[in-house]
């Protein structure tokens, strides 16, 4: 062991990181979170139970289904790739190249976070009002979602010591070949998160395609809900949809292995030298410039153009301020708790993998992909049946917000605790700590650039939640994101606008809380 470079990166099985560390009390707070996050599953199986198996097998096994079935994969074949490419060819260009502007063209690679995908959509239907179908909805859905691989696949790179590609290249591979070889397996666990959290997203996703007329489980089912309330078809699409989401989870976890990713020793990884891109730095302004051009300027745009059109009567002080500070409100406190519920599974996926934990993680990661309004509809069964006085309370309405977005609060914490080696937990509790002081002042502290990210993570997702909002919520509550949909649905584009550029006013900030998380984790 003496001959290992004290820089080297180190993957071990997890066996190694286990031992010593008792595990009981984090996986019963992880089993709570997670019998909570089967509330709309046992929903789904109930209404199940009462309709009887002859017409559950009519209503999946139809046409309808199948249909619904072939647009939901075509979705995520074409947009998932599309995105990982996309990301990883930008994270590269910002972080390890010279292109001119690379600092500003990282900001603006993060910044679609900023725009909600509905008003993406918003934008693009009003710019082009013939758009619709799979390609329409391939083409908005990347550039909406990318950051969400953008900012994990960047971290990653910065923190990736330049001594494995040193060697890689000694061994006379070129340079094509190691990043291949020496860079991009280190980038497995960034791109698996980020590709499971744009994958859950596609499957649960309503306001962008219901507004470029591509029929999804998501649009169905809420069409179902609305054409008959606890409607049996739409139940079951639902139960279909869960099934999707096990398959991506099962894929995420087949591509992402079981190594853990972690720099230990002394010493620190010296910064990496920037690649001359010589005559290509010209064309490798084109992929950062177009990106922001349809990702940012058709959304700012299209705004504008509504906000001249519609003059200084279409802002209503009073009404935008209302909505504004209650989403403001809702979407910190759902962030917070939304963390706090999902670190001790984060912990456990990385200190103590296994056949429960993996279980338990699939739990938290489901319940991700369901559109709000079934997890709403099972809310609203329990608390009308069993717990009356918590119908259409903010309570509700935030347990309703940590399960819609655990996985998008796992995938932070899960990357940050992964490369807070287990070897400092161990030699906390060899000075006299307890293993759940241990856990807390060494791992994580060092998580809590990720937890920040996770917290912002999930208010972006609650400042554009819709469909939960609009049946959980306490009666006057009326958020950005209710306001500007029922303008929408009437076709008031014009109104609707000031509320579309307050969401983004409200998620900016959180975008660069985001960014520059990122880049604290790296030591910039």
């Amino acid at each position: 062991m003496s001959g290992i470079p004290a820089a080297a990166l180190r993957l071990t099985q997890p066996a190694a990181s286990r031992g010593r560390i008792p595990n009981a009390s984090v996986i019963a707070i992880a089993s709570l979170v997670s019998l909570l996050s089967l509330v709309p599953l046992g929903f789904i199986v109930w209404v199940t139970v009462r309709t009887g198996w002859e017409e559950v097998t009519a209503l999946v096994f139809r046409n309808r289904v199948g249909e619904l079935l072939i647009n939901t994969v075509l979705l995520e074949v074409c947009t998932l790739p599309l995105c990982i490419v996309v990301a990883v060819t930008l994270a590269w260009l910002t972080e390890r190249t010279d292109m001119f502007g690379a600092r500003i063209w990282s900001w603006l690679s993060a910044a679609p976070l900023a725009v909600p995908a509905f008003v993406h959509s918003y934008a693009w239907v009003s710019l082009v009002p013939s758009m619709h179908g799979l390609a329409s909805g391939v083409l908005v859905s990347v550039l909406a979602y990318y950051p969400f691989l953008y900012l994990p696949v960047a971290a990653a790179l910065r923190r990736l010591d330049p001594a494995i590609e040193d060697a890689a290249a000694s061994l006379g591979l070129g340079p094509w070949r190691v990043f291949y070889r020496a860079v991009l397996p280190q980038l497995r666990l960034a791109i698996c998160g980020g590709s499971l959290l744009i994958g859950l997203h596609l499957l649960a996703e309503y306001g962008l395609f219901i507004m470029i007329r591509f029929d999804t489980f998501a649009t169905a089912i809420v069409d179902q809900f609305q054409s008959a309330y606890n409607s049996p078809a739409a139940n079951m699409l639902g139960g279909v949809l869960v099934l999707c989401c096990l398959l991506l989870l099962g894929l995420d976890a087949l591509i992402r292995g079981t190594e853990r990713y972690a720099r230990v020793g002394s010493g620190a990884a010296r910064p990496a030298d920037r690649r001359r891109l010589g005559w290509m730095a010209l064309p490798c302004l084109l992929l950062p410039a177009i990106a922001a051009a349809l990702s940012l300027g058709v959304p700012f745009v299209t705004l504008a153009q509504w906000l001249v059109i519609g003059g200084t009567g279409i802002w209503r002080i009073d009404l935008l301020g209302s909505s504004l500070a209650q989403t403001i409100l809702l979407a910190v406190a759902g962030g917070i708790l939304a963390t706090i519920a999902a670190a001790p599974m984060a912990w456990l996926s990385v200190r103590a993998p296994g056949k429960l934990q993996r279980l338990l993680e699939a739990c938290h990661y489901y319940v991700g992909s369901l559109p709000g309004v079934v997890v709403a509809l099972a809310l609203v069964s329990i608390t009308v049946r069993l717990v009356l006085p918590l119908y259409q309370t903010f309570a509700t309405l935030l347990v309703a917000y940590v399960l819609l977005f655990l996985p998008r609060a796992m995938i932070g914490l899960r990357a940050s605790i992964a490369q807070a080696p287990v070897e400092l937990e161990r030699a906390a509790m060899a000075l006299g700590r307890t293993p759940g002081q241990a856990v807390r002042q060494i791992t994580m502290r060092l998580a809590a650039p990720g937890a920040a990210a996770s917290v912002a993570l999930v208010a972006l997702g609650i400042t554009n939640e819709l469909t939960a909002t609009l049946m959980l919520s306490p009666n006057g509550t009326v958020t950005l994101a209710t306001k500007f949909w029922s303008l929408t649905s009437e076709i008031d584009y014009v109104s609707a606008a000031p509320y579309a550029l307050m969401m983004v006013v409200l998620s900016l900030p959180l975008t660069i809380l985001l960014h520059m998380q990122s880049k604290r984790t790296a030591g910039q």
